[in-house]
């Protein structure tokens, strides 16, 4: 369908693409992933015509159309957003206007036949053209991507720059060209949105090449992985997580490779050095001397970059870390909160999340001290300290600064080394910690922002979208600091994967009106289906909630809300024996559940390092997300088995 043959493409003396080749067929689901920087947007505009390369051919089938959803969408503010999700079909408007014109030319009974029967032709071509449907499939697009049925009337004006890309997204959709292109299309969208496109996405006719950092994406959407880096685009079958495997395989056979050509080349050397002189031997070092020139060198890459961190970690708090209390807030008439109440407690990750504009940021605001409140009372417990986390951080950082300069003003008393090795976790090495702030990228003044957070981190995080801007491989890293922090963290977040591995509760935001769930997001998606269900299985669900591998649930009880029963927390005085004997039966249970997870996660890791397994694209699918439940399953208890542990240290004590 289309063909890139060895293009190359370079901005201002740096070589972005050299020689890379692509082909991209018909009904093909792809995500473009690589470094940020790496040439995925300049790829895009290649293949959407709107770049040329700077050598090199790009091949179109004839007929092929090509869609493409840029990152910043810009374009005019006119018109609303039905008219903007509709603008793409001018022949259909065309023909529309000339029924009309011939509706009126019919009611003259001297236009004759003549006006009639063009009236049939050119309705004919209306309908086949889908003119009648059109307005319907638009409004149900828009619904999809988050417009209420007002909103489609409403002026682009009266929107952000996020939904402003949403109906040009629709836009596209509704156009369903031969191959989208659609880059970082999650960026601006909630949760919701994103299912919503996931499902529309993988039954779209057409071929799909899609930019996103958002691994859970990747994973329910795509069917291959090009991955641009150093130049070259390399393709993988299968999803995100697949490649992942795949390409660390695939490198270390490279290293291997490149290893023995390295000793071959040494021992040919050797011989040439020894014999050079040696007439005897001249044809052979001639011989060896060609081979060497003709050799092809297998170039092994800067592979990925994984270098790991262990974090300072805040001083232990008591067990309540925050607490709001009838909580009033309103912007101007608009009323947000009135009267809610939510607590957090030590070692808690709680995500909140819920559709745009719900009131999550202004909820995080308040706990972090950041907006003031009309009513109510906020209060942090012994030794918290807060840091809060916003886009707008990366404005605060001084664009005259360096890299290291940033985190040397954040915490002045450690070495340069050691603030060099944080940054080095943060993917600046070498000469990258010298940049000045005022020549990064948005994903890396995210990642100066959030190194300069976790050098002296605060007891309690409250994290506003930290993800945005960062590629996979930071996000990653931020995963990973984030895992191995003992304190309290708030955040709000649309990456799933994230929410997935770092969340203990989910707290859904609706309407000023909190909603609790213990667990992973995955949980929560399951408990939601599980109350959605017929009254007779919601009934059962509403019982008592299961014991779950996890500490105290945040305490949120507004007005008129529900929430997820949490696991009471209750003490035996008069029964203290009891009381230990229970103790020790849940911490042996849970040995034996840690024990018969980890057997299983060592059977699953030789599956996955079973090439053959991948030639099954759903079977690879489902034991990968086995083992990724199985890992969240041994930390939700590990997690159960230190607090058992604790408490029973504490009981036992004379």
């Amino acid at each position: 369908m289309i063909a890139l043959d060895a293009i190359s493409k370079g901005f201002g003396g740096r070589l972005l693409l050299r020689e890379a080749s692509w082909r991209i067929g018909r009904g093909e689901r792809i995500g473009l992933v690589g470094p940020n920087g790496a040439g995925k947007t300049t790829l895009c505009r290649i293949l959407a015509g709107e770049e040329p390369p700077d050598a090199g051919h790009v091949h179109r089938d004839t007929g092929v159309s090509v869609g493409y959803l840029p990152q910043d969408v810009g374009g005019h503010e006119a018109g609303t957003v039905l008219a903007e999700a509709l603008s793409g079909f001018e022949e259909v408007w065309r023909l529309e206007a000339e029924l009309e014109r011939l509706a009126g030319l019919m009611a003259d009974p001297a236009a004759g036949e003549a006006a009639t029967e063009r009236y049939g032709e050119i309705q004919h071509r209306f309908e086949a053209l889908g003119g009648y449907r059109l307005e319907a499939q638009a409004k149900v697009i828009l619904g999809g991507l988050g417009f209420a049925a007002d909103d489609v009337h409403r002026t682009l004006a009266e929107f952000s720059g996020g939904w402003r890309m949403r109906a040009a997204l629709a836009r596209l959709l509704l156009l369903a060209p031969d191959l989208l292109l659609l880059d970082e299309p999650t960026n601006h969208l909630d949760i919701e949105s994103l299912q919503w496109l996931e499902g529309f996405l993988s039954s779209y006719e057409g071929s799909v090449v899609v930019v996103s950092h958002d691994r859970y994406f990747l994973n329910r959407m795509v069917t291959s992985i090009a991955e641009v880096a150093d130049g070259v685009i390399t393709l993988y079958a299968g999803d995100y997580d697949h490649f992942l495997v795949e390409r660390e395989a695939r490198q270390a056979l490279l290293e291997a490779r490149a290893r023995n050509q390295a000793k071959r080349v040494a021992e040919i050397e050797r011989f040439v050095e020894r014999f050079r002189y040696q007439a005897t031997k001249a044809r052979q070092v001639q011989s060896r001397v060609k081979m060497l020139d003709k050799l092809e060198r297998i170039e092994v890459g800067r592979g990925v970059r994984r270098i790991r961190f262990t974090f300072p970690q805040p001083p232990r708090t008591g067990r309540l870390v925050g607490r709001l209390v009838g909580i009033h807030k309103a912007y101007g008439p608009t009323v947000v909160y009135d009267g809610v109440d939510f607590e957090v407690e030590r070692g808690q990750r709680v995500a909140l999340v819920g559709i745009n504009g719900a009131g999550k940021s202004t909820l995080l605001k308040i706990l972090a001290g950041v907006l003031a409140i009309d009513a109510g009372e906020r209060t942090l417990g012994t030794h918290v300290g807060v840091h809060y986390y916003a886009q707008h951080q990366l404005d605060a950082l001084d664009p005259s600064r360096t890299v290291l300069e940033e985190l040397e003003v954040a915490d002045p008393a450690s070495s340069i080394e050691r603030l060099r090795s944080i940054l080095g976790s943060f993917l600046f090495s070498g000469d990258d910690a010298d940049k000045r702030v005022a020549v990064l990228s948005g994903g890396e003044k995210a990642r100066v922002a959030l190194a300069k957070m976790l050098v002296r981190p605060a007891a309690l995080l409250c994290l506003d979208e930290p993800t945005n801007h960062l590629d996979l491989a930071s996000k990653e890293v931020l995963e990973d600091a984030l895992v191995s922090f003992s304190g309290t963290i708030v955040f709000i977040s649309h990456d799933r994967y994230f929410i997935n591995r770092i969340a203990s509760h989910v707290v859904e935001v609706d309407h000023g009106r909190l909603h609790v769930h213990l667990g992973s997001y995955d949980d929560y998606l399951e408990r939601k289906t599980v109350m959605a269900a017929p009254p007779k299985a919601a009934s059962v669900a509403t019982g008592p909630a299961p014991r779950r591998p996890a500490p105290h649930a945040p305490a949120s009880h507004p007005k008129g809300a529900s929430s997820t029963p949490t696991p009471a927390k209750s003490r035996m005085p008069k029964a203290v024996s009891k009381e230990i004997k229970a103790l020790k039966t849940r911490l042996a249970a849970v040995e034996t559940q840690i024990a018969e997870l980890e057997r299983r996660l060592e059977e699953i890791a030789l599956a996955l390092a079973d090439p053959d397994l991948y030639r099954d694209g759903e079977r690879a699918r489902t034991i990968a997300q086995q083992r990724r439940d199985a890992e969240q399953q041994v930390a939700w208890l590990m997690k159960e088995w230190e607090d058992l542990s604790l408490s029973l240290a504490s009981v036992e004590k004379p």
